[in-house]
């Protein structure tokens, strides 16, 4: 999964941080694996697989 944060700030929010667990969870059910989600900022960008967060 990817998105953007137009503010340029990568940081997850926690709305960020339970969607995706939410997704995870119902991608399981049909055998399908989240591998990362990417949050794109303006100058970096954040892995959840890298934070720690999937």
């Amino acid at each position: 999964m990817i998105h953007n944060h137009p503010s340029g700030d990568p940081t997850p929010s926690q709305a960020d941080i339970s969607m995706t667990n939410r997704i995870v969870a119902a991608a399981e059910v049909m055998g399908i694996a989240v591998h990362d989600h990417l949050i794109i900022g303006k100058s970096r960008e954040l892995s959840f697989r890298s934070e720690g967060l999937l």
